[in-house]
């Protein structure tokens, strides 16, 4: 049965998020399976320990993640199950695929008490929803989950958690995680929440999983509540952005966005062909595309770096977004 870690791992900057998971799971090949093993094995998003998190962020391990993997992926009848699970969604957004993902693993783990349940005060009055509600070491947990991607805007003196913004801007790393913390994971204690509780919540906590991605490669100085360990990409303006001669492309759909992109080779683009594909992206499209970098190996690409292509406005958008809220 896995558990919490009293001291997670800290995980070296020597390897690449990429380099990290095709090292440990190139051998699994169900899309879904894959980005299973992403969210349960990558890096934390945010530092556990930092003080402005209020010691509500959680960490998860699971010493026998790999072999369940192995079992799910290779047990027809298992593999079969989740993809039902999954076509069951109700839409396509990649936040709630990853919260479905992990709703899987929960149950199949029996640690699943329940998940999504919408809390009322009223019929007309909605005042949350649990994400996950857990059996964790004897007690009830309130778990939070997000899946995120957030851009850095640089044009600010000091760094803070506020200047990782979406890449529709619609909110920030700072603002997603004030929400969760003084709202989301209060809901425990709200009298309307008492009749979903079968006994006390021990602890509620947020568990985010994501990528951060720096402008032209450029990683500044920590950012206070960032785990020096999050996965990594860049973005640039589609203006800036050099493509290598040497190497193949792929534009990832939004719900292959988690795990690193293994790609068949008949689907990869040379560098000549994404050009084309980019400019007819943006001649009709202004919303930012995700591109990854792919090696060629045994009949399939595997990405070696991934970041957002924007509009050339963007970085223009963004930083005046930014002075606004500061």
């Amino acid at each position: 049965m896995p558990t919490l870690p009293n001291n997670p791992v800290v995980q070296t900057d020597l390897q690449t998020c990429q380099q990290q998971f095709h090292q440990r799971w190139n051998h699994l090949s169900d899309p879904h399976v894959r980005a299973l093993a992403w969210l349960l094995d990558a890096p934390d998003l945010l530092d556990p320990l930092a003080a402005q998190w209020q010691g509500k962020v959680a960490s998860y391990a699971d010493a026998d993640l790999a072999a369940w993997l192995a079992e799910l992926e290779q047990t027809p009848e298992k593999l079969q199950a989740l993809h039902r699970h999954i076509d069951s969604l109700p839409s396509t957004r990649l936040g709630l695929y990853a919260e479905k993902l992990l709703a899987f693993y929960f149950e199949q783990r029996r640690m699943l008490v329940a998940h999504s349940v919408q809390v009322r005060a009223s019929k007309n009055d909605t005042v949350g929803e649990f994400d996950f509600l857990l059996r964790l070491d004897g007690g009830l947990v309130h778990w939070e989950f997000a899946s995120k991607f957030y851009l850095l805007e640089t044009s600010g003196v000091s760094l803070q958690a506020d200047d990782f913004i979406g890449r529709d801007m619609a909110d920030s790393l700072g603002s997603k995680m004030q929400k969760l913390l003084h709202h989301q994971l209060a809901l425990s204690q709200h009298p309307a929440s008492q009749p979903h509780l079968s006994e006390a919540v021990v602890a509620a906590q947020v568990l985010m999983k994501g990528w951060l991605f720096y402008q032209d490669q450029q990683h500044p100085a920590a950012v206070p509540g960032v785990s020096a360990n999050a996965c990594r990409g860049y973005w640039c303006t589609l203006s800036d952005l050099v493509l290598d001669e040497t190497t193949v492309y792929h534009l990832l759909p939004r719900q292959r966005w988690l795990a690193p992109a293994k790609v068949a080779l008949a689907d990869v683009s040379s560098p000549a062909q994404m050009r084309v594909a980019l400019s007819q992206h943006f001649a009709g499209d202004m919303s930012p595309v995700l591109l990854v970098s792919l090696r060629p190996e045994s009949g399939y690409g595997l990405e070696t770096d991934r970041g957002f292509v924007v509009p050339d406005d963007w970085p223009e958008r963004a930083a005046a977004l930014r002075s606004l809220s500061r």
